[in-house]
């Protein structure tokens, strides 16, 4: 049985997928947490140094705080409450923390910041896996011993208001909650307000011991308008009143039970420039952390200036405070300012606690803990510690018992934060990766290899904990694959040929553009072993994209002043599957392009319209190399410069709204004028009206305005005016489907085929106007744009191979997914395109909106070489071959940079910049995987067309 080359790739790119799950699932690290079973009964506290069995010291503290309340406001930067800014919109808060009683601190957040993982960082005192990137969307519940967990255990009443992750997070731990919707980002009122409206009540109510409150409004404005959004300053002034109404009720609270409250301010993660979050730029990580209590009255003259501190020793600091154990897997220290208040006994007792938890945790992930630096300081401290200890129980009140005991605070205080220092930031144990990697990369030629792993390996892979037969069937599929690549490998070695080029024909070696395409792409898989070059990829595409405009330049010169005949190596190519072969067929000698002072030669008519035509074709590729670097001005991407002010960051300001409007509007008519060239004309009308509908939309929720009101009008969520143009694009790819449908029918008429393809292209190109931000819409155009004359005076002119246009494609696709501001950083990605018209969130449509959003580049590009090749091939085979093409190109980067990141895993900077690549390469394919379909289908569709034309000829 023959199997088509595009059906094959297609096979082979989902059996890859199937394969980087695998790895992911082996690759991501477990956090670094305690043996002990948190369901078991707690472990008694570990005893006062030297105290004695008559000592009342063996039991944990009473708590410092009668209530807590947590007030976490998604997204908060440090610089929103310790800036100009917080001065400005939070003036109470800026007084508590000038006079009043409070504690500040800058807490810094470790990657990924997005939601679950932060609030699991803040409650277990642990670093989360980075793999918790995919579970944000789906929190599961939090097994690792926590705060929650020990307030529950010690009969706490806990009240919860706010991001419904929390709930997902501790199921059953709260004794009252309302959660909200965290994902549908168009809201940032009433997600806040469902919050507020409870708080008069509960403040009122003395049947609870924490109150925890989670409002998202702030992030919500953020993703949609950015930081410098006026919403911005509104909504701090909205949390500055609520943090004054709630510090009111606790201190009238305190007058009845004599005894402080806490009242905590914080946020899981900051904000980038871009209003996203999820990297790990200075303005996503430092986050705000102030703690108030009339436990921490200062003196006249006290003037405290926030401190650095990590985000995960907030737990071990409310453990503190409430009287709770710190939970086991805590890694975070003491805030001590918060006890350096209490005496000295106390202060001692608090720190040695914290410093027990850790040894703890030390023994049980490194086998070599007595070696450590921080577990010896620890047991100097301890010996110190006793001693004191037992002088203060002799009640010596003399200097030597001061001194000795300033000391063992010191060292306790020393070893605190250093006895996991180490293992916590750059030694997380890895579950060996290596097995998941064995399926991928060598395919599991032999069976033993898996029993042996899975009788005698400690830690299990994921493929042990499947169903022998599950594992048999996929080691088999997997084998085959293998053999199937291996003979063909093989025959074309025997055969002496090459995977883009044939050596058949005459002049038919490697050209400069070939061998371009060749060594670029090669290039930028080597590359990706580099961190600063995974940062900046955006600068590998932007030199490529160039340099193949300048080697194009210097061909279309060669070929219509030179007149090189290896140059027209093109018009010998009359293989199935090349473009321009249908010209070859009708006369070789009028596909030559003309030479110099040969007029009479040549494709093109005589005459003046003749010399247009070549001056066109000589300008194409100077034109787009102009677009390329007009478009790198809008979105500045990457590390380095992501910062740079740009375009983008002008049109998108207050003060240019009506030169966003303007340049918005051109876009749009030039992305009308650009796609509905190849439409039917329902079509057209339908990619006429979508596209007003898409302005339309921009203006009702603020981000333009109408040419008839100017002024500021009312900002709604613009859910009719989306799902108005989402009933054109269903429409639009309706019609396209129905047209590729019938050309399975109908073998005849040919244009249909390329019709159906046109028409789903325009049909996605309405949609991504409708989800891209609108100083991206000129973005868009210019792709467009870019794509007719790369048609019209480059591929159709010249003739190259279908492997070299499909490796163009991809690279113009590349270049455009950073031309939209994109980057490896996951900070970048823009999930507010996943709710354009949804009124409530709904995870299947908003993930796909999200992932379309984020790869428009890519998918419209491919959808551009499907049209192409379906109008310009002489043979159906082209699409295969392309596909075949298109596969190999994507996924020999994903192949390579698996390998590279799992020999890079213990670099430094592989969870930062590592990790966020390995899952946008992961999406990336499967991508690749649904659009190699997408050719194969359309293959299909010619190879039936053919045989119903044969079978008429019989």
């Amino acid at each position: 049985m023959r199997l088509g080359s595009g059906a094959f790739a297609a096979s082979c790119v989902a059996i890859e997928v199937l394969g980087v799950a695998i790895f992911l699932r082996g690759f991501f690290p477990a956090s670094v947490r305690s043996s002990s079973r948190t369901g078991h009964q707690a472990e008694p506290p570990a005893p006062e140094p030297l105290a004695g069995a008559s000592s009342n010291w063996t039991k944990l503290p009473l708590p410092l705080f009668s209530k807590a309340v947590i007030v976490l406001i998604d997204a908060l930067r440090d610089d929103f409450v310790f800036g100009s800014k917080g001065a400005r919109y939070m003036p109470f808060t800026t007084y508590l923390m000038g006079k009043g009683p409070s504690h500040s601190f800058v807490a810094e957040a470790k990657p990924p910041t997005v939601t679950m993982p932060r609030i699991k960082a803040l409650m277990t005192g642990s670093l989360p896996g980075f793999v918790d990137v995919i579970r944000n969307l789906n929190s599961p519940a939090l097994l690792e011993d926590n705060v929650i967990r020990q307030a529950k255990a010690a009969g706490k009443r806990m009240i919860f208001y706010g991001d419904e992750t929390w709930v997902k997070l501790f199921p059953k731990h709260f004794v009252e909650y309302d959660g909200t919707t965290s994902f549908f980002v168009s809201d940032y009122t009433e997600v806040d307000n469902n919050v507020t409206r409870h708080l008069e009540k509960v403040l009122k109510r003395g049947d609870w011991d924490i109150l925890i409150l989670h409002y998202l409004g702030l992030d919500h404005i953020g993703h949609v308008s950015g930081p410098d959004s006026p919403l911005i300053g509104h909504k701090l002034r909205e949390m500055d009143g609520i943090l004054m109404k709630i510090y009111t009720a606790l201190l009238t609270k305190e007058r009845e039970t004599l005894s402080p409250n806490l009242l905590v301010l914080c946020g899981d993660h900051g904000m980038s420039e871009t209003g996203s979050h999820g990297a790990t730029s200075a303005e996503e990580v430092r986050t705000p952390l102030v703690l108030v209590s009339s436990a921490f009255e200062r003196k006249p003259g006290d003037i405290r200036h926030p401190t650095q501190v990590q985000q995960t020793d907030l737990a071990a600091t409310l453990a503190i405070g409430l009287g709770l154990p710190i939970p086991k897997g805590s890694i975070g220290s003491l805030l001590f300012p918060v006890v350096e208040r209490r005496p000295m006994r106390e202060q001692l007792r608090f720190l040695h606690l914290n410093a027990v938890q850790l040894s703890r945790l030390l023994q049980e992930n490194v086998p070599s803990y007595e070696k450590d630096p921080g577990f010896e300081q620890f047991v100097m401290a301890e010996r110190l510690h006793g001693n004191w200890v037992k002088l203060h129980l002799k009640e010596d009140r003399s200097g030597a018992l001061l001194n000795l005991g300033t000391k063992a605070l010191i060292l306790l205080l020393l070893s605190t934060p250093q006895v996991l220092h180490r293992r916590a930031e750059l030694e997380v144990p890895l579950s060996p990766p290596m097995f998941s990697l064995l399926f991928y990369l060598m395919f599991l030629v032999l069976s033993a290899i898996h029993v042996v792993v899975c009788t005698s390996a400690e830690s299990s892979c994921y493929l042990c904990s499947l169903p022998w037969l599950a594992a048999g069937g996929m080691m088999v599929l997997v084998s085959a694959l293998l053999c199937v690549i291996t003979s063909a490998l093989a025959g074309m070695v025997m055969d002496s040929t090459f995977l883009w080029k044939s050596a058949a024909y005459p002049c038919s070696g490697w050209s400069e553009v070939g061998l371009l395409l060749l060594l670029g792409t090669v290039g930028h898989v080597l590359s990706l072993g580099a961190s600063s070059f995974v940062e900046e990829e955006h600068q590998t595409w932007y030199f490529l994209v160039n340099t193949l405009c300048l080697a194009l330049s210097q061909e279309t010169c060669r070929t219509y002043f030179l007149g090189d005949d290896c140059e027209l190596k093109h018009c010998f190519h009359t293989e199935p599957g090349t473009v321009g072969a249908t010209c070859m067929q009708q006369d070789c000698t009028a596909c030559e392009a003309p030479r110099a002072g040969q007029a009479g030669k040549g494709p093109w008519p005589s005459g003046a319209r003749r010399g247009h035509v070549h001056w066109a074709v000589l300008a194409g590729p100077w034109l787009v190399l102009a677009c390329c670097r007009l478009l790198r001005s809008f979105n500045h991407t990457g590390v380095q410069g992501a910062h740079r002010p740009d375009l983008g960051h002008w049109l998108t300001s207050s003060s240019h709204k009506m030169e966003l409007s303007c340049l918005a509007a051109l876009s749009l008519l030039m992305i009308f004028m650009l796609a509905q060239r190849g439409c039917s004309p329902m079509s057209k009308v339908a990619l006429a009206l979508g596209l007003v509908g898409v302005f339309c939309y921009r203006a009702a929720i603020g981000n333009l305005l109408f040419p008839w009101h100017l002024a500021n009008r009312g900002i709604s969520k613009g859910i009719l005016e989306a799902r108005f143009v989402y009933v054109f694009v269903l429409g639009i790819l309706f019609t396209g489907t129905k047209d590729l449908l019938k050309s399975q029918v109908i073998a005849a008429d040919f244009k249909v085929k390329t019709v159906g393809l046109w028409e789903l292209y325009s049909g996605l190109v309405l949609l991504a106007a409708l989800l891209l931000r609108p100083h991206n819409l000129p973005v868009l155009a210019f792709s467009l744009l870019i794509q007719t004359i790369m048609t019209k005076f480059i591929w159709k002119p010249l003739r190259y191979d279908v492997a070299e246009i499909t490796v163009m494609h991809y690279w113009f696709g590349q270049a455009f997914f950073y031309f939209q501001g994109n980057s490896n950083n996951i900070a970048t990605i823009d999930i507010s395109a996943g709710f354009v018209g949804l009124d409530t969130y709904m995870e299947i449509p908003a993930t796909f909106l999200t992932v379309f959003g984020t790869y428009v580049g890519p998918v419209l590009w491919a959808g551009h070489l499907a049209h192409f090749l379906s109008a310009e091939a002489s043979s159906d085979s082209a699409m295969g071959r392309a596909c075949f093409c298109y596969a190999l190109i994507c996924s020999v980067p994903v192949a390579t940079y698996i390998i590279l990141v799992t020999s890079l895993r213990y670099h430094l900077f592989i969870w930062s910049v590592f990790s966020p690549k390995l899952l946008y390469e992961g999406m990336h394919l499967l991508i690749t995987a649904a659009l190699c379909v997408l050719f194969t289908a359309t293959s299909q569709t010619g190879h039936t067309r053919a045989w119903m034309k044969t079978d008429a000829g019989n």
